[in-house]
């Protein structure tokens, strides 16, 4: 065979298709974020970054820098091995503390990205239920379809979000069998949030047990920044809650929390977590700094909501193709994968805004769009700007406007 032939053929397929990912290479600067530079050829340029995921600005608050300084001090660099060779620090244990008691549970499980965390805890809790059946929103992200995958257990996808047809198949199954419901919060791609109370209610009258996914609500919402179910009033009701540091907390990590039993059966099975070195004392130390300066700050969580509400009404005041979400997602629609690739080049070329095209197979095919996170530090001249660019590659590329 061919290897480099094949290889290269697959490359070029995604070139074709216009699916080919470029990264830009950036530098993010301490305390001007969404201002960042991009470096190109030796060349640097100044860009303004309209798709990051540190949704509050936390990965430049003071409070978390300092934390991250003073552990990398007291302990190094490294955490020095896995969480049960050498490498549980005191500031992992803190951390998991925080998280339990955010959430409201009597236990946190820490791992090194929320990717890491779904996968491991579902394909944990898959494979040990005897005779699991997992039933699965359809629109579920890749970690935890991965996870799913893996457990080998039976599964079942429900249309997304939709209530009648998870009840049809949580009815199908014996009332004793273990039965686990894997769902979202926020989808990050259309920005929709699940029906966490209504699917509570099908799994205490089928005996199932529930998963809840909060990586893009943790945070966000809630009083202290639980997440959706917190602000639903509902987070007592959910078995498992897995969420991310990386996005609202601005540092690196994932985590679930749940009943001790659950997480110390996470522990003791999990192969992605016996198998992986810890996070670093010092990052564990910012997250548990980041965590604790959002619960006690609401007035991030107002503003990042206020800021979402001021940039969807700008675009469509401007006849830009938002796309609807009751979130702080801010989807723009295209459509086309290489219009959209061609659509964020000149966003960036042209007008030095850093957006990345989400593409197939994120969404599908024919949805193509631009994903917007503003943050609460990004200002009014900074939402004009922008929109006054994506006005003007609008034009440019004969895209459609908002009717």
């Amino acid at each position: 065979m061919d290897y480099a032939a094949f290889f290269q053929s697959r490359i070029d397929a995604l070139k074709s298709e216009g699916r080919y990912r470029v990264f830009a290479e950036l530098a993010r600067r301490n305390g001007a974020f969404p201002a960042a530079t991009r470096y190109v050829d030796g060349e640097t340029a100044p860009v303004t970054v309209w798709c990051s995921n540190d949704y509050l600005g936390m990965g430049q608050n003071a409070d978390v820098l300092a934390a991250f300084h003073a552990a990398a001090d007291e302990c190094g660099a490294g955490a020095g091995g896995t969480r049960n060779i050498s490498g549980t620090n005191r500031h992992h244990v803190a951390l998991e503390r925080e998280l339990a008691s955010l959430h409201g549970k009597e236990a946190a499980l820490l791992f090194t990205s929320g990717y890491v965390a779904n996968q491991t805890a579902l394909s944990t809790l898959g494979t040990l239920l005897p005779d699991c059946v997992i039933l699965s929103d359809a629109l579920n992200h890749n970690s935890m379809i991965e996870g799913i995958r893996h457990s080998r257990a039976e599964k079942h996808i429900f249309r997304h979000n939709d209530l009648a047809h998870l009840e049809e198949l949580l009815a199908a199954q014996p009332i004793d069998r273990p039965k686990l419901i894997v769902f979202e919060s926020v989808y990050s791609m259309d920005g929709d949030f699940g029906p966490i109370a209504e699917i509570c209610d099908l799994a205490e009258r089928y005996n199932a047990l529930t998963y809840l996914d909060e990586v893009h609500g943790v945070g966000l919402y809630g009083a202290t920044g639980a997440g959706v179910a917190e602000r639903d009033g509902v987070m007592d009701r959910v078995d498992i809650i897995q969420g991310t540091l990386a996005k609202a907390f601005g540092v690196i990590g994932g985590y679930v929390a749940a009943r001790a039993d659950i997480c110390d059966t996470i522990r003791s099975y999990g192969q992605g977590f016996i198998f992986s070195s810890a996070l670093p004392p010092a990052v564990a130390a910012a997250a548990c700094a980041s965590v604790k300066v959002v619960r006690s700050t609401p007035s991030l969580r107002e503003t990042h909501q206020e800021r979402a509400a001021t940039l969807k009404h700008l675009l469509l005041e401007w006849r830009l193709p938002v796309m609807r979400s009751p979130s702080h997602i801010v989807p723009v629609l295209v459509g086309d994968a290489e219009r959209c690739k061609r659509a964020t080049d000149m966003l960036l070329e042209d007008f030095g805004i850093y957006i990345q095209p989400i593409n197939y197979p994120t969404v599908p095919r024919g949805t193509e769009r631009l994903r917007l996170t503003p943050s609460p530090v990004h200002d009014d001249l900074q939402m004009r700007r922008l929109v006054e660019a994506l006005t003007a590659v609008w034009r440019r590329l004969d895209l459609q406007a908002a009717a």
